[in-house]
């Protein structure tokens, strides 16, 4: 079989692609050989600006089948019953680099877009319900106290310590983040969230509030510690490598779909705040209910174009689903966006990875590495007299909720039952064996021996007392008799909301 000619980018033949034209054998290389400056040029320009977080990760496509009967809740067409879709999926370790390993301790990112018959629909979570802050407007502070030093550029357990010691609500996160959850086996192995609170409007346009379940069908596995520190220096792409292979030997990972369901007057008088993403409904009160199986089948042919080139949003959002009064989701709907144009371009939906099955038509125009457009006649105005795409809200069928319209900056309304430390602790009582109850004691006595800052220190220990008295007084125990000396403590990493 004969070899493909190669060619420059413009589809023209290259002369040699092993020497460069140079003056004589020995002489200058020349400015005007076009192939050897455009291969260079291209090289330098091979990297794309990294996501702020959530930088490493893997993928798969895959399919999504119902196999429930959720239509009574929403009207969306890829929940009803026998609807299949084709999915993309993304998992990452958030706060890493590229190049860092993908077993530190960390909450994993969580994305799934299904490609539907009314366009993308996007869930984009993490492997915890719950997050670190309920403020949007604290997420740059807490990611600059989970990143690195501006002198050393090292991690620092000072700076993390301090915000989350100072951030009572963070406690229920990093409960999961300092348990067993912290460090999963795979990806394929752990279940994932939408964390926020959503909406859902049925075909009569009764609205329901709804919080997404994604469960394993292996079941949830984890590593230990010191497992994850070995793989760490043994296989720093272990998760992406894990789920490539497997996929690859035909051992498809699936999740099911979940969802509570909260009637929406309920929210009002609900014991904890429904929209405050630190809290999770009790399966109690809101039991899962089974909505269709998701499975991965099909490897990225290439992993930049597919995967990297990926733009995950919580503003993706199609007929019969929308957002909530959830503080943090609503500055994502603006961020994730906002950070794909920076970093891919105003484009980048027409990306084939973010390409929707579905047309598009709008009056957006031009920008970098445009590649669609309209035929000429098509007018690029609205209102227009040439029959151009109009708005049709009874096809949009956007959610909504009540408000008082009073401009206030304060905290979310607290309900009967809220509290920072509440349902942290009850995680620790009611939830953790005593194994892994255990397994945080110990990880936590490591991380607060780590704190250079005394004050610091104290401020952790009084943190952790409200979550559970008793741990609280093991681990004022547990630091007392450690060696307080600076360490190179093992960093922890963290989850953020900006684009996955």
């Amino acid at each position: 079989m004969t070899a493909d000619r190669l060619t420059d980018l413009t589809g023209a033949p290259v002369a040699s692609n092993d020497h460069s034209l140079t003056a004589g054998p020995d002489g200058a290389t020349v400015l005007h050989d076009r192939y050897l400056l455009e291969k260079l040029a291209h090289f330098a320009r091979e990297r794309i600006p990294e996501r702020v977080v959530h930088a490493k990760g893997g993928g798969a496509f895959g399919a999504f089948t119902v196999t429930g009967d959720v239509s009574a809740y929403t009207r969306a067409a890829v929940f009803q019953p026998h609807a299949q879709s084709e999915t993309l999926a993304r998992f990452s370790t958030v706060a890493g680099e590229q190049g860092s390993p993908d077993t530190w301790r960390d909450v994993r990112g969580f994305s799934v877009r299904f490609y539907t018959a009314e366009g993308n629909y996007d869930i984009v979570g993490n492997n915890t319900p719950v997050f670190f802050i309920r403020d949007a407007v604290k997420f740059p502070d807490f990611i600059h106290s989970q990143k690195r030093l501006p002198d050393s550029a090292l991690r620092n357990a000072d700076m993390q310590w301090d915000f989350w010691s100072l951030s009572p609500e963070s406690a229920h996160q990093v409960t999961y983040l300092m348990g067993d959850r912290g460090i999963p086996a795979s990806w394929r192995t752990m279940p994932g969230y939408g964390s926020h609170t959503f909406q859902w409007i049925n075909a009569d346009g009764d609205r329901f509030w709804v919080k997404y379940h994604w469960k394993p069908l292996t079941g949830e596995a984890e590593l230990t510690a010191e497992t994850a520190e070995q793989l760490a220096g043994q296989d720093a792409d272990y998760y992406r490598r894990d789920l490539f292979t497997a996929i690859a030997d035909g051992n498809h990972p699936s999740w099911d779909l979940n969802v509570q369901i909260m009637p929406y007057e309920e929210a009002k008088t609900y014991r904890f705040n429904p929209f405050d993403v630190t809290k999770v409904w009790p399966h109690s009160d809101y039991p899962l209910i089974k909505v269709g199986t998701m499975t991965l089948n099909r490897n990225p042919e290439n992993f930049f174009v597919q995967i990297e080139q990926a733009s995950f949003s919580p503003a993706n959002l199609v007929p019969g689903t929308d957002v909530s009064p959830d503080k943090m989701l609503m500055a994502r709907v603006f961020s994730y966006p906002d950070a794909q144009r920076y970093r891919l371009g105003v484009n980048y939906n027409e990306l084939p990875s973010n390409r929707p099955k579905t047309a598009v038509h709008n009056y957006m125009q031009d920008g970098a590495a445009r590649t669609t457009f309209n035929a000429p006649t098509t007018p690029v105005y609205a209102p227009n007299s040439f029959n151009g795409p109009i708005a049709d809200p009874a096809a949009a069928g956007k959610g909504s909720w009540e408000s008082d319209g009073v401009l206030v900056m304060s905290a979310q309304t607290l309900h009967s039952d809220d509290d920072d430390f509440g349902q942290a602790g009850a995680l620790y009582r009611e939830v953790f064996t005593d194994a892994q109850k255990a397994r945080l004691l110990r990880t936590l006595a490591g991380q607060l021996t780590s704190i250079t800052v005394p004050r610091v220190r104290d401020q952790a220990l009084r943190y952790w007392a409200q979550v559970d008295t008793d741990l609280g007084k093991q681990l004022i125990d547990a630091v007392a008799t450690a060696d307080l000396a600076p360490t190179a403590a093992p960093p922890v990493i963290t989850d953020t909301v900006s684009a996955s």
